[in-house]
Protein backbone atom coordinates (compact mmCIF):
# COMPACT_ATOMS: atom_id res chain seq x y z
CA UNK A 1 0.00 0.00 0.00
CA UNK A 2 0.90 3.66 -0.57
CA UNK A 3 1.99 5.52 2.49
CA UNK A 4 -0.60 6.63 4.87
CA UNK A 5 -0.91 10.33 5.06
CA UNK A 6 -3.29 11.40 7.27
CA UNK A 7 -5.53 9.97 9.59
CA UNK A 8 -7.76 7.29 8.42
CA UNK A 9 -11.52 6.75 7.99
CA UNK A 10 -13.55 3.84 9.72
CA UNK A 11 -14.56 1.10 8.46
CA UNK A 12 -17.16 1.78 5.99
CA UNK A 13 -19.36 0.66 3.00
CA UNK A 14 -20.02 2.98 0.24
CA UNK A 15 -23.57 2.35 -1.68
CA UNK A 16 -22.67 4.03 -4.87
CA UNK A 17 -25.78 4.69 -6.51
CA UNK A 18 -25.19 5.43 -10.25
CA UNK A 19 -22.37 3.22 -10.32
CA UNK A 20 -22.15 3.16 -13.84
CA UNK A 21 -22.39 7.06 -14.90
CA UNK A 22 -20.20 9.38 -16.21
CA UNK A 23 -19.34 10.78 -12.66
CA UNK A 24 -18.71 7.53 -11.09
CA UNK A 25 -16.13 6.59 -13.61
CA UNK A 26 -14.22 9.56 -14.02
CA UNK A 27 -14.41 10.19 -10.29
CA UNK A 28 -15.46 7.90 -7.41
CA UNK A 29 -14.56 4.67 -8.84
CA UNK A 30 -10.76 5.84 -9.36
CA UNK A 31 -11.04 8.10 -6.26
CA UNK A 32 -12.21 5.21 -4.27
CA UNK A 33 -9.43 2.81 -5.43
CA UNK A 34 -6.83 5.83 -4.34
CA UNK A 35 -8.04 6.24 -0.90
CA UNK A 36 -8.25 2.30 -0.53
CA UNK A 37 -4.58 1.87 -1.85
CA UNK A 38 -3.08 5.25 0.39
CA UNK A 39 -4.20 3.63 3.77
CA UNK A 40 -7.20 6.55 3.87
CA UNK A 41 -10.19 4.00 3.64
CA UNK A 42 -8.27 0.58 4.58
CA UNK A 43 -11.55 -1.00 5.28
CA UNK A 44 -13.65 0.10 1.98
CA UNK A 45 -16.28 -2.41 0.65
CA UNK A 46 -18.15 -0.70 -2.44
CA UNK A 47 -21.72 -1.52 -3.23
CA UNK A 48 -22.72 -0.02 -6.62
CA UNK A 49 -26.22 -0.02 -8.25
CA UNK A 50 -27.74 1.89 -11.03
CA UNK A 51 -31.08 1.44 -12.74
CA UNK A 52 -29.71 -0.65 -16.14
CA UNK A 53 -28.82 -4.49 -14.83
CA UNK A 54 -25.37 -5.73 -14.27
CA UNK A 55 -23.41 -8.23 -12.63
CA UNK A 56 -20.64 -8.17 -10.15
CA UNK A 57 -18.24 -9.34 -13.06
CA UNK A 58 -19.27 -6.67 -15.36
CA UNK A 59 -19.21 -4.01 -12.44
CA UNK A 60 -15.66 -5.34 -11.82
CA UNK A 61 -14.93 -4.76 -15.94
CA UNK A 62 -16.54 -1.44 -16.03
CA UNK A 63 -14.23 -0.38 -13.14
CA UNK A 64 -11.31 -1.78 -14.49
CA UNK A 65 -12.01 0.02 -17.76
CA UNK A 66 -12.32 3.28 -15.67
CA UNK A 67 -9.78 3.12 -13.77
CA UNK A 68 -7.27 2.53 -16.85
CA UNK A 69 -9.04 5.38 -18.90
CA UNK A 70 -9.44 8.41 -15.70
CA UNK A 71 -6.94 7.63 -13.35
CA UNK A 72 -3.27 8.95 -13.63
CA UNK A 73 -1.98 6.68 -10.89
CA UNK A 74 -0.04 3.99 -12.14
CA UNK A 75 0.50 2.55 -8.58
CA UNK A 76 -3.72 2.46 -8.17
CA UNK A 77 -3.60 0.34 -11.67
CA UNK A 78 -1.76 -1.97 -10.72
CA UNK A 79 -3.45 -2.16 -7.56
CA UNK A 80 -6.83 -2.48 -9.04
CA UNK A 81 -7.37 -6.20 -8.91
CA UNK A 82 -6.49 -6.31 -5.09
CA UNK A 83 -9.31 -3.76 -5.17
CA UNK A 84 -11.72 -5.40 -6.90
CA UNK A 85 -12.33 -7.65 -4.39
CA UNK A 86 -14.05 -4.75 -2.30
CA UNK A 87 -16.57 -4.65 -5.26
CA UNK A 88 -19.97 -5.30 -5.21
CA UNK A 89 -23.04 -5.23 -7.39
CA UNK A 90 -26.84 -5.00 -6.48
CA UNK A 91 -29.94 -4.52 -9.19
CA UNK A 92 -32.51 -2.64 -8.51
CA UNK A 93 -35.10 -3.01 -5.14
CA UNK A 94 -34.72 -2.54 -1.71
CA UNK A 95 -34.17 -5.93 -0.74
CA UNK A 96 -31.28 -6.48 -2.99
CA UNK A 97 -29.86 -3.77 -1.76
CA UNK A 98 -30.11 -5.09 1.58
CA UNK A 99 -28.86 -8.56 1.27
CA UNK A 100 -26.06 -7.24 -0.94
CA UNK A 101 -24.68 -5.12 1.36
CA UNK A 102 -25.09 -7.85 4.06
CA UNK A 103 -22.75 -10.09 2.10
CA UNK A 104 -20.13 -7.29 1.36
CA UNK A 105 -19.34 -6.86 5.11
CA UNK A 106 -19.70 -10.34 5.83
CA UNK A 107 -16.25 -11.05 5.63
CA UNK A 108 -15.43 -7.26 7.77
CA UNK A 109 -14.00 -8.07 11.13
CA UNK A 110 -15.47 -4.91 12.74
CA UNK A 111 -19.13 -3.42 12.05
CA UNK A 112 -19.20 -0.51 9.06
CA UNK A 113 -20.40 2.75 8.82
CA UNK A 114 -22.14 3.38 5.45
CA UNK A 115 -22.07 6.33 3.69
CA UNK A 116 -25.05 6.47 0.29
CA UNK A 117 -22.98 8.63 -2.57
CA UNK A 118 -26.43 9.72 -4.88
CA UNK A 119 -24.37 9.92 -8.44
CA UNK A 120 -28.14 10.26 -9.89
CA UNK A 121 -29.77 13.36 -11.79
CA UNK A 122 -31.77 15.48 -8.96
CA UNK A 123 -35.24 14.55 -10.21
CA UNK A 124 -34.00 10.73 -8.97
CA UNK A 125 -32.76 11.76 -5.37
CA UNK A 126 -35.98 11.67 -3.33
CA UNK A 127 -36.93 8.08 -5.08
CA UNK A 128 -33.29 6.74 -3.59
CA UNK A 129 -34.15 7.73 0.06
CA UNK A 130 -36.98 6.24 -0.49
CA UNK A 131 -35.24 3.50 -1.76
CA UNK A 132 -32.74 3.71 1.55
CA UNK A 133 -35.68 3.84 4.01
CA UNK A 134 -37.67 1.05 2.55
CA UNK A 135 -34.07 -1.17 2.81
CA UNK A 136 -33.87 0.02 6.50
CA UNK A 137 -30.47 1.30 5.60
CA UNK A 138 -31.25 4.92 7.63
CA UNK A 139 -30.24 4.52 10.59
CA UNK A 140 -26.85 5.51 11.27
CA UNK A 141 -25.46 6.03 8.04
CA UNK A 142 -24.52 9.57 6.22
CA UNK A 143 -25.90 10.44 2.71
CA UNK A 144 -24.04 12.23 -0.26
CA UNK A 145 -26.39 14.58 -2.88
CA UNK A 146 -24.82 16.24 -6.02
CA UNK A 147 -26.20 19.51 -7.19
CA UNK A 148 -28.42 21.25 -7.75
CA UNK A 149 -30.28 21.66 -4.65
CA UNK A 150 -33.38 23.06 -6.02
CA UNK A 151 -33.98 25.68 -8.38
CA UNK A 152 -35.19 28.02 -7.05
CA UNK A 153 -36.58 28.55 -2.69
CA UNK A 154 -39.62 26.84 -3.05
CA UNK A 155 -38.19 23.27 -4.76
CA UNK A 156 -35.55 23.99 -2.19
CA UNK A 157 -37.57 23.86 1.07
CA UNK A 158 -39.66 21.32 -0.37
CA UNK A 159 -36.77 18.88 -1.34
CA UNK A 160 -35.40 19.80 1.89
CA UNK A 161 -38.53 18.76 4.10
CA UNK A 162 -38.64 15.52 1.63
CA UNK A 163 -35.40 14.22 2.71
CA UNK A 164 -35.95 15.50 6.44
CA UNK A 165 -38.98 13.16 6.70
CA UNK A 166 -36.07 10.29 6.40
CA UNK A 167 -32.70 11.84 6.98
CA UNK A 168 -31.65 14.24 10.08
CA UNK A 169 -29.69 17.19 8.41
CA UNK A 170 -26.65 15.68 10.50
CA UNK A 171 -26.63 12.89 8.27
CA UNK A 172 -26.87 14.69 4.75
CA UNK A 173 -23.76 15.90 2.78
CA UNK A 174 -24.51 18.13 0.17
CA UNK A 175 -20.56 17.79 -1.79
CA UNK A 176 -19.16 20.95 -4.02
CA UNK A 177 -16.40 19.65 -5.46
CA UNK A 178 -15.22 23.08 -5.42
CA UNK A 179 -14.42 23.16 -1.67
CA UNK A 180 -12.20 19.85 -2.10
CA UNK A 181 -9.74 21.69 -3.99
CA UNK A 182 -6.29 22.24 -1.94
CA UNK A 183 -6.42 25.53 -3.21
CA UNK A 184 -9.88 26.81 -1.50
CA UNK A 185 -8.43 25.20 1.68
CA UNK A 186 -5.70 27.60 1.24
CA UNK A 187 -7.39 30.19 1.22
CA UNK A 188 -7.97 29.80 4.85
CA UNK A 189 -4.42 28.53 5.92
CA UNK A 190 -3.12 32.06 3.68
CA UNK A 191 -5.83 34.32 5.49
CA UNK A 192 -5.70 33.06 9.10
CA UNK A 193 -2.52 31.74 9.50
CA UNK A 194 -0.23 34.72 8.47
CA UNK A 195 -0.27 38.23 10.27
CA UNK A 196 0.85 39.65 7.41
CA UNK A 197 -2.73 39.57 5.27
CA UNK A 198 -5.48 39.38 7.93
CA UNK A 199 -5.03 42.31 9.05
CA UNK A 200 -5.11 43.86 5.38
CA UNK A 201 -8.58 41.82 4.67
CA UNK A 202 -10.76 44.41 4.82
CA UNK A 203 -12.37 47.20 3.01
CA UNK A 204 -9.84 49.81 4.28
CA UNK A 205 -7.94 48.16 1.82
CA UNK A 206 -9.77 46.06 -0.36
CA UNK A 207 -11.50 47.80 -3.34
CA UNK A 208 -13.30 44.69 -5.03
CA UNK A 209 -13.06 40.98 -5.47
CA UNK A 210 -13.69 39.30 -8.59
CA UNK A 211 -14.75 35.32 -8.72
CA UNK A 212 -13.97 34.29 -12.51
CA UNK A 213 -15.18 30.52 -13.44
CA UNK A 214 -14.84 30.41 -17.08
CA UNK A 215 -15.41 27.02 -19.26
CA UNK A 216 -14.19 25.47 -22.77
CA UNK A 217 -16.90 23.24 -22.21
CA UNK A 218 -20.52 22.96 -24.04
CA UNK A 219 -23.23 20.79 -23.31
CA UNK A 220 -21.35 17.70 -23.17
CA UNK A 221 -24.75 15.84 -23.76
CA UNK A 222 -26.39 17.38 -21.08
CA UNK A 223 -29.59 19.38 -22.77
CA UNK A 224 -31.75 18.01 -20.79
CA UNK A 225 -30.20 19.16 -17.06
CA UNK A 226 -28.95 22.09 -18.67
CA UNK A 227 -32.31 23.58 -19.78
CA UNK A 228 -33.77 22.92 -16.75
CA UNK A 229 -31.00 25.04 -14.51
CA UNK A 230 -28.83 26.94 -16.57
CA UNK A 231 -25.40 28.36 -15.65
CA UNK A 232 -26.48 30.74 -12.79
CA UNK A 233 -28.23 27.38 -10.60
CA UNK A 234 -25.93 25.03 -12.53
CA UNK A 235 -22.72 27.09 -10.74
CA UNK A 236 -23.45 30.03 -8.96
CA UNK A 237 -25.58 28.99 -6.24
CA UNK A 238 -23.82 25.92 -5.78
CA UNK A 239 -19.86 27.10 -6.34
CA UNK A 240 -19.15 30.47 -6.51
CA UNK A 241 -21.62 31.48 -3.91
CA UNK A 242 -19.63 28.83 -1.56
CA UNK A 243 -16.40 29.93 -2.14
CA UNK A 244 -17.51 33.69 -1.94
CA UNK A 245 -18.09 32.70 1.79
CA UNK A 246 -14.59 31.21 2.13
CA UNK A 247 -13.23 34.52 0.86
CA UNK A 248 -15.37 36.84 3.19
CA UNK A 249 -15.80 34.86 6.20
CA UNK A 250 -14.79 36.03 10.15
CA UNK A 251 -11.85 34.02 11.40
CA UNK A 252 -13.59 30.88 12.73
CA UNK A 253 -13.55 29.97 16.40
CA UNK A 254 -11.97 27.12 15.19
CA UNK A 255 -11.32 25.09 12.17
CA UNK A 256 -13.52 22.11 13.34
CA UNK A 257 -17.04 21.97 11.26
CA UNK A 258 -19.37 23.98 12.97
CA UNK A 259 -17.00 26.90 13.81
CA UNK A 260 -16.29 27.20 9.96
CA UNK A 261 -19.61 26.45 9.05
CA UNK A 262 -21.48 28.88 11.69
CA UNK A 263 -19.09 31.73 10.22
CA UNK A 264 -20.27 30.78 6.34
CA UNK A 265 -23.55 30.94 7.30
CA UNK A 266 -23.00 34.56 8.50
CA UNK A 267 -21.58 35.40 5.40
CA UNK A 268 -24.77 34.26 3.51
CA UNK A 269 -27.48 36.02 5.91
CA UNK A 270 -25.56 39.38 5.12
CA UNK A 271 -25.72 38.96 1.42
CA UNK A 272 -27.50 41.43 0.05
CA UNK A 273 -30.53 40.18 -2.53
CA UNK A 274 -29.15 40.77 -6.05
CA UNK A 275 -30.99 42.92 -8.18
CA UNK A 276 -31.86 42.18 -11.80
CA UNK A 277 -29.78 45.28 -12.34
CA UNK A 278 -26.88 43.79 -10.93
CA UNK A 279 -26.80 40.71 -13.48
CA UNK A 280 -25.64 40.13 -17.41
CA UNK A 281 -26.57 36.96 -18.67
CA UNK A 282 -25.68 35.72 -22.08
CA UNK A 283 -25.99 32.49 -23.98
CA UNK A 284 -23.53 31.56 -26.81
CA UNK A 285 -24.23 31.32 -30.36
CA UNK A 286 -25.12 28.50 -31.49
CA UNK A 287 -26.64 26.63 -28.30
CA UNK A 288 -30.09 26.61 -29.44
CA UNK A 289 -29.10 23.88 -32.33
CA UNK A 290 -27.50 21.65 -29.71
CA UNK A 291 -29.44 18.37 -29.70
CA UNK A 292 -31.87 18.68 -26.67
CA UNK A 293 -32.12 22.07 -26.75
CA UNK A 294 -35.22 24.08 -27.69
CA UNK A 295 -35.03 26.72 -30.94
CA UNK A 296 -36.57 29.54 -28.35
CA UNK A 297 -34.43 28.78 -25.39
CA UNK A 298 -33.88 31.93 -23.13
CA UNK A 299 -31.59 29.52 -20.65
CA UNK A 300 -28.29 31.66 -19.96
CA UNK A 301 -24.89 29.76 -20.52
CA UNK A 302 -23.01 32.84 -19.29
CA UNK A 303 -23.66 35.19 -16.15
CA UNK A 304 -22.29 37.71 -14.66
CA UNK A 305 -23.25 39.50 -11.14
CA UNK A 306 -22.36 41.94 -9.23
CA UNK A 307 -23.49 41.54 -5.26
CA UNK A 308 -22.69 42.81 -1.40
CA UNK A 309 -21.90 41.74 1.70
CA UNK A 310 -23.15 43.78 4.16
CA UNK A 311 -21.48 43.81 7.11
CA UNK A 312 -18.98 45.43 9.02
CA UNK A 313 -15.87 44.04 7.28
CA UNK A 314 -17.07 43.94 3.51
CA UNK A 315 -19.59 46.95 3.54
CA UNK A 316 -19.72 48.85 -0.02
CA UNK A 317 -17.27 46.16 -1.20
CA UNK A 318 -18.41 44.60 -4.96
CA UNK A 319 -18.45 41.21 -5.23
CA UNK A 320 -17.65 40.42 -9.03
CA UNK A 321 -18.63 36.74 -9.95
CA UNK A 322 -18.51 35.26 -13.42
CA UNK A 323 -19.10 31.96 -15.25
CA UNK A 324 -20.16 30.50 -18.44
CA UNK A 325 -19.87 28.04 -21.26
CA UNK A 326 -17.66 27.77 -24.46
CA UNK A 327 -15.72 30.92 -23.31
CA UNK A 328 -12.26 31.92 -24.20
CA UNK A 329 -10.03 29.65 -21.40
CA UNK A 330 -11.11 27.54 -18.87
CA UNK A 331 -9.70 29.06 -15.25
CA UNK A 332 -10.91 29.26 -11.78
CA UNK A 333 -9.65 32.40 -10.60
CA UNK A 334 -10.34 34.31 -7.29
CA UNK A 335 -8.57 37.91 -7.89
CA UNK A 336 -8.48 39.92 -4.60
CA UNK A 337 -8.17 43.96 -6.06
CA UNK A 338 -6.18 46.23 -3.68
CA UNK A 339 -6.93 50.24 -3.00
CA UNK A 340 -4.32 52.16 -4.84
CA UNK A 341 -2.64 55.19 -2.74
CA UNK A 342 -4.51 57.82 -2.50
CA UNK A 343 -2.07 59.71 -4.49
CA UNK A 344 1.07 59.67 -6.47
CA UNK A 345 4.23 61.29 -5.82
CA UNK A 346 5.53 59.39 -9.42
CA UNK A 347 5.85 61.68 -12.57
CA UNK A 348 3.56 61.53 -15.69
CA UNK A 349 4.88 58.42 -18.07
CA UNK A 350 6.73 56.54 -15.15
CA UNK A 351 4.13 53.83 -15.08
CA UNK A 352 1.95 54.11 -12.25
CA UNK A 353 -1.40 52.98 -12.64
CA UNK A 354 -1.16 51.70 -16.57
CA UNK A 355 -1.74 48.20 -15.19
CA UNK A 356 -4.62 48.78 -12.55
CA UNK A 357 -4.41 47.96 -8.74
CA UNK A 358 -2.40 45.52 -6.93
CA UNK A 359 -4.20 42.17 -7.28
CA UNK A 360 -3.51 38.65 -4.81
CA UNK A 361 -5.00 36.37 -7.55
CA UNK A 362 -5.74 32.40 -6.49
CA UNK A 363 -5.91 29.81 -9.05
CA UNK A 364 -8.88 27.19 -7.73
CA UNK A 365 -7.24 25.03 -10.60
CA UNK A 366 -5.67 21.56 -9.88
CA UNK A 367 -2.06 23.05 -10.60
CA UNK A 368 -3.01 25.16 -7.31
CA UNK A 369 -0.84 28.51 -7.36
CA UNK A 370 -0.88 31.92 -6.05
CA UNK A 371 0.13 34.92 -7.05
CA UNK A 372 0.90 39.02 -5.78
CA UNK A 373 1.31 41.96 -8.27
CA UNK A 374 2.59 45.04 -7.38
CA UNK A 375 4.47 47.74 -8.98
CA UNK A 376 8.38 47.85 -8.70
CA UNK A 377 10.97 50.32 -10.43
CA UNK A 378 12.88 49.07 -13.37
CA UNK A 379 16.58 49.54 -12.96
CA UNK A 380 18.22 52.42 -14.64
CA UNK A 381 17.49 56.31 -14.11
CA UNK A 382 14.51 57.72 -13.66
CA UNK A 383 11.58 56.41 -12.01
CA UNK A 384 10.12 53.90 -14.89
CA UNK A 385 7.61 51.68 -13.34
CA UNK A 386 6.72 47.75 -13.91
CA UNK A 387 4.23 45.15 -12.71
CA UNK A 388 6.38 42.54 -10.82
CA UNK A 389 4.69 39.42 -8.80
CA UNK A 390 5.53 36.87 -6.59
CA UNK A 391 4.16 33.18 -7.21
CA UNK A 392 3.28 30.24 -5.07
CA UNK A 393 3.05 26.85 -7.29
CA UNK A 394 2.12 23.38 -6.07
CA UNK A 395 4.22 21.98 -8.20
CA UNK A 396 7.70 23.99 -7.27
CA UNK A 397 7.29 21.84 -3.62
CA UNK A 398 7.84 18.47 -2.96
CA UNK A 399 3.86 18.06 -1.82
CA UNK A 400 2.17 17.69 -5.46
CA UNK A 401 1.72 14.17 -5.04
CA UNK A 402 0.56 14.24 -1.55
CA UNK A 403 -2.59 16.38 -2.53
CA UNK A 404 -6.27 14.57 -3.15
CA UNK A 405 -8.47 15.05 -5.55
CA UNK A 406 -11.56 17.06 -4.83
CA UNK A 407 -13.72 14.33 -4.85
CA UNK A 408 -11.34 11.85 -2.86
CA UNK A 409 -11.36 14.66 -0.17
CA UNK A 410 -14.85 15.03 0.11
CA UNK A 411 -15.40 10.98 0.06
CA UNK A 412 -12.98 10.63 2.85
CA UNK A 413 -14.76 13.71 4.71
CA UNK A 414 -18.16 12.74 4.77
CA UNK A 415 -17.06 9.27 5.76
CA UNK A 416 -15.33 10.75 8.87
CA UNK A 417 -18.61 12.59 9.26
CA UNK A 418 -16.56 15.96 9.14
CA UNK A 419 -18.87 18.75 7.48
CA UNK A 420 -16.37 21.82 7.15
CA UNK A 421 -16.56 21.33 3.31
CA UNK A 422 -20.02 20.95 3.03
CA UNK A 423 -23.44 23.09 2.29
CA UNK A 424 -26.43 23.16 5.24
CA UNK A 425 -29.95 23.23 4.14
CA UNK A 426 -30.31 26.83 6.19
CA UNK A 427 -27.33 28.05 3.92
CA UNK A 428 -28.91 26.28 0.58
CA UNK A 429 -32.54 28.02 1.40
CA UNK A 430 -30.38 31.83 2.27
CA UNK A 431 -28.63 31.36 -1.04
CA UNK A 432 -31.52 31.02 -3.02
CA UNK A 433 -34.03 33.43 -0.91
CA UNK A 434 -31.20 36.24 -1.98
CA UNK A 435 -31.43 35.17 -5.51
CA UNK A 436 -35.28 35.35 -5.48
CA UNK A 437 -35.61 39.02 -6.83
CA UNK A 438 -32.92 37.75 -10.58
CA UNK A 439 -35.01 34.60 -10.74
CA UNK A 440 -38.43 36.51 -10.82
CA UNK A 441 -37.23 39.15 -13.25
CA UNK A 442 -34.57 37.89 -15.34
CA UNK A 443 -33.05 39.90 -17.36
CA UNK A 444 -32.79 39.38 -21.22
CA UNK A 445 -30.65 37.09 -22.64
CA UNK A 446 -27.44 38.39 -24.86
CA UNK A 447 -25.58 36.55 -27.44
CA UNK A 448 -21.73 36.08 -27.61
CA UNK A 449 -19.50 34.25 -29.81
CA UNK A 450 -18.23 30.76 -28.68
CA UNK A 451 -14.31 30.94 -27.72
CA UNK A 452 -15.15 34.88 -26.33
CA UNK A 453 -15.26 35.92 -22.48
CA UNK A 454 -19.17 36.88 -22.90
CA UNK A 455 -21.69 39.53 -24.20
CA UNK A 456 -20.03 43.29 -23.85
CA UNK A 457 -22.44 44.39 -21.31
CA UNK A 458 -19.96 42.59 -18.93
CA UNK A 459 -17.66 45.31 -18.90
CA UNK A 460 -20.47 48.01 -18.01
CA UNK A 461 -21.70 45.73 -15.06
CA UNK A 462 -17.96 45.78 -13.51
CA UNK A 463 -17.21 49.73 -15.07
CA UNK A 464 -14.86 51.44 -13.74
CA UNK A 465 -13.08 48.35 -13.37
CA UNK A 466 -11.83 46.13 -15.78
CA UNK A 467 -12.07 41.93 -15.44
CA UNK A 468 -8.78 40.06 -14.89
CA UNK A 469 -9.34 37.19 -17.24
CA UNK A 470 -7.91 36.84 -19.72
CA UNK A 471 -4.63 37.98 -17.74
CA UNK A 472 -2.13 40.52 -19.70
CA UNK A 473 0.77 38.60 -17.47
CA UNK A 474 0.52 34.43 -18.02
CA UNK A 475 1.34 32.05 -14.88
CA UNK A 476 5.07 31.36 -14.25
CA UNK A 477 5.94 27.53 -14.90
CA UNK A 478 9.15 26.01 -13.56
CA UNK A 479 10.34 26.34 -17.55
CA UNK A 480 10.17 30.42 -17.20
CA UNK A 481 12.71 32.37 -16.59
CA UNK A 482 12.37 34.94 -13.21
CA UNK A 483 11.78 38.50 -14.49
Amino acid sequence: MAERQGKPGPPTTVVLFGASGDLAQRKLLPGLLHLWRAGLLPEVRVVGTALEPQTRESFVDLARVAIAKHSDDEEDKQAFEEFATRLFWANSGPEELAATIEEAESTCESTHSRLHYLSVPPKAALSVVRQLEAAGLVEGSRIVMEKPFGTDLESAVALNASIHEVFDEEQIFRIDHFLGKEAALNILAFRFANGIFEPIWHRNNIDHVQIDVPETLGLEGRAGFYEGTGAYRDMVVTHLFQVLAFTAMEPPTSLDPQGITTEKMKVFRSMVPILPSDVVRGQYVGYRDEPGVAPDSETETFIALKCYIDNWRWADVPFYLRTGKRLGAGQRIISIAFKEPPKSMFPPGSGIGDDGPDHLTFDLADASRMSLSFYGKRPGPGFALNKLSMQFAMESTGWTGASLEAYERLILEAVKGNKTLFTTAEGVERLWEISQPMLENPTPVRSYEQGSWGPNQMHQLIAPYAWRLPFQRPWRTQDTPEL
